[in-house]
């Protein structure tokens, strides 16, 4: 017999699971492909934009909130920048995100690798030149266009902001070093001070050094970056102390011990 109690405990089982909101979105942020910032993106959300989500998963760690949400726009943002309860928690159904990429290596750097990159890049709100004359804004972003229109963050740049444009970067710079090195294994700190250098010198530089051949034929990693990653200290056919510093501190943080494996495979 089915009591009017069960009805309605069975009923709600059957529900169909509904989405939640609107919320605002707190501050400018892209929706991607998947739960996490390696994923292509789909659009951009501006602060006081208002998102429903369709489910929510988990996905990588923004800001201590693993949750990423996906909106009715078919693609995902990490819940850190929706204004839901204003703790990591789920207020929409679960849903099943694109699974994330395995056997690759880690699109973005660790702490550490991310300190460093800000300290020596420095914090630059509207684009103006770097040390050699180029146009930069945020944390070393290279400017693409006249008045670096390609940025998707409102002038003046809020350090947040900053740092989300940094991170939209440093796939890029990731992405080419893993295409650079062969059968060698690295820790997060050993990937983040290599990034670091790609970061600042460029891809194609970097790609064609002794550095990257010197540890694809197998030699030591740690002589081999100590002695050549003090040798990239020149711009403008200048040696500029700041880049004597920075490759002091990559080397550093290279040597840095580390169990967290980051390339071929992000643990």
């Amino acid at each position: 017999m089915i009591t009017p109690l069960l009805a309605l405990a069975l009923a709600l089982t059957a529900a169909p699971a509904q989405a939640a909101g609107p919320f605002n979105i707190k501050e400018a942020v892209n929706c991607r492909t998947g739960p996490g910032r390696s994923y292509d993106i789909v659009k951009q959300y501006s602060a006081g934009d208002q998102v429903t989500l369709e489910c929510q998963t988990e996905g990588e760690n923004i800001n201590d909130d693993t949750i990423w949400d996906k909106t009715t726009d078919g693609c995902f943002t990490s819940d850190y920048y929706v204004q839901t309860t204003g703790r990591a928690e789920y207020v929409a159904p679960k849903c099943d995100a694109p699974s994330t990429p395995t056997a690759e290596p880690c699109p973005t750097l660790n702490e550490a690798g991310t300190a460093l990159l800000k300290e020596f890049e420095g914090f630059v709100p509207a684009p103006a030149p770097d040390p050699i004359g180029l146009p930069t804004v945020g944390y070393g972003h290279l400017c693409q266009t006249e008045g670096c229109s390609e940025v998707p963050y409102p002038f003046p740049l809020t350090e947040e902001t900053a740092t989300q444009l940094l991170n939209d970067d440093v796939p890029r710079y990731t992405s080419c070093l893993g295409d650079m090195l062969g059968s060698v294994t690295l820790n997060d700190n050993q990937w983040a001070a290599l990034a670091s250098w790609v970061y600042n010198m460029g891809c194609g530089q970097t790609a064609d050094s002794t550095l990257i051949s010197r540890i694809n034929a197998g030699e030591d990693m740690a002589t081999v970056v100590g002695q050549e990653l003090p040798e990239w200290v020149h711009a403008g056919g200048e040696v500029l102390p700041g880049l004597v510093r920075r490759r002091d501190a990559e080397v550093a943080l290279f040597n840095t011990p580390s169990g967290k494996e980051a390339y071929p495979t992000c643990a």
